[in-house]
């Protein structure tokens, strides 16, 4: 017998998780010293911004 899978939906929209993401990253990278890390911090909060405004860009076009 197969089991239902037990879903919640995310409290929050993915606009939303993404913003939260993207602050946290850049509060976590200014509190570290320059170096590799702070730079890997620092891509993950520009990688969230570009994902932030991609989800924005598709989700504001209607379906063709």
């Amino acid at each position: 017998m197969i089991r239902k899978r037990n879903r919640t939906r995310p409290a929050e929209t993915l606009q939303e998780r993404l913003e939260k993401f993207t602050q946290d990253a850049r509060a976590a990278a200014r509190s570290m010293p320059a170096g590799a890390e702070r730079h890997a911090l620092l891509q993950k909060a520009r990688d969230g911004e570009a994902a932030s405004e991609m989800e924005r860009l598709l989700s504001s076009r209607a379906p063709k």
